[in-house]
């Protein structure tokens, strides 16, 4: 998302809805209020994104029994006013010269804990609490972590639309040739497909041929790519500011039987990871049955990464598959499912599809084929 554009299907009366259940929330974990910087959480709250990434300070202060203000530079209040949420909020201006702090601090609970927005710049907390010594911070993610997490009807509707493009980004890719041209022609060719397919933002386009699939988080390269090679496919960004990741696993030409069969180990942990997925289930479920098919098969130790993350407005956000999060699923919720293998010096193997909790199970948001796919 840039500038300051705002999904589409987003009104005032949503922004409202939401800044009224984040004040709710917390309450419920007995903070005195929220004070949310310019980033993801400041977007799915009010619709704004500064057009750039300032010193200045721009804070959204939630609290319970007061009306959301946005204190912003006086420069960048005209911009402000069009947020999509601006309607639901009072802005508060300040001009170069002035004290900020101590205008936000007249707004604050002086001897208040308050949940910070992961992003916040450090001098401006620190600002804070040397204006008001008697105040607390807690980590808005650690505080809420899943105030963002629910999603609604119009969100999902994006989220599913973000997914089908880059389905799309994919059929088109596996048609390409593979063989004797770099990773980074490939990658090139991956963004320019999720480009065209709707998506403004492009965060990543992975492409790790042979040795360098054993790398779950390759940076491209020149590499070459060779006839007889695995590649790992990962690539998503952002659609009408909602995010789409997928991973499929390719093999350049026709692949040798433990190729085969890595890969379909891995399919099949996909398919259980998914199969895991139901309202009431531990995120940590949802690891546990992938890890469980990649261990047996005798490859726990080259599973080396969390099951799945969170999507939404960011491509990486809480909830997190992983063991030990014993968060329930819930109705809603939207993460990915990417149970990969990692031989070092040889190749990997990832399968992710984007799942969405139902009412009596998980649907998924990708929905490519699973199975080995050969490319030229």
């Amino acid at each position: 998302m840039t500038g300051n554009s705002t999904p589409a299907p987003f009104t005032a009366d949503d922004y409202r809805a939401r800044m009224e259940r984040a004040t709710r929330a917390a309450a419920d974990a007995g903070l005195a209020g929220l004070l949310v910087a310019p980033g993801p959480d400041l977007v799915w709250l009010t619709g704004y994104a500064p057009t750039a990434t300032t010193e200045r300070l721009t804070l959204l202060v939630l609290a319970a029994g007061t009306d959301p203000v946005l204190v912003v530079p006086t420069l960048e209040a005209p911009d402000a006013e069009k947020a999509a949420g601006a309607p639901a909020l009072t802005l508060r201006d300040w001009t170069d010269g002035k004290d900020p702090y101590a205008a936000t601090a007249a707004l604050l609970d002086p001897s208040g804990r308050f949940g910070v927005s992961d992003n916040a710049w450090a001098m401006h907390l620190l600002g804070l609490q040397k204006a008001l010594p008697g105040t607390s911070y807690a980590s808005l993610t650690e505080a809420l972590p899943m105030l963002r997490a629910v999603k609604d009807e119009a969100e999902l509707r994006l989220l599913t639309a973000a997914g089908a493009a880059a389905d799309a980004a994919f059929e088109e890719i596996r048609g390409a040739p593979f063989a004797g041209r770099r990773e980074s022609e490939i990658a090139a060719d991956l963004a320019a497909l999720l480009r065209r397919f709707g998506h403004e933002q492009v965060d990543f386009t992975i492409v790790a041929s042979g040795p360098n699939g054993a790398n779950p988080h390759h940076e491209v390269g020149d590499r070459v790519v060779e006839r007889g090679d695995m590649v790992v496919l990962d690539f998503g960004g952002l659609k009408d500011g909602y995010g789409s990741d997928t991973s499929r696993t390719v093999h350049v030409g026709e692949p040798t039987d433990e190729e085969r069969r890595v890969h379909d180990i891995v399919r099949e942990a996909q398919e259980a990871g998914f199969r895991a997925v139901r309202p009431g289930a531990a995120c940590q479920d949802v690891d546990r049955a992938a890890r469980a098919v990649i261990t047996d098969a005798g490859y726990g130790e080259y599973f080396i990464h969390r099951t799945g993350h969170g999507i939404g407005v960011t491509t990486h956000e809480p909830p997190y598959m992983i063991e030990g999060e014993e968060q329930p699923l819930v109705p809603g919720m939207c993460f990915s499912v990417e149970p990969g293998i990692y031989l070092p010096g040889r190749f990997g193997v990832r399968i992710e599809d984007i799942v969405t909790v139902t009412e009596d199970g998980g649907r998924r948001l990708n929905n490519t084929r699973r199975e080995m796919v050969t490319v030229d």
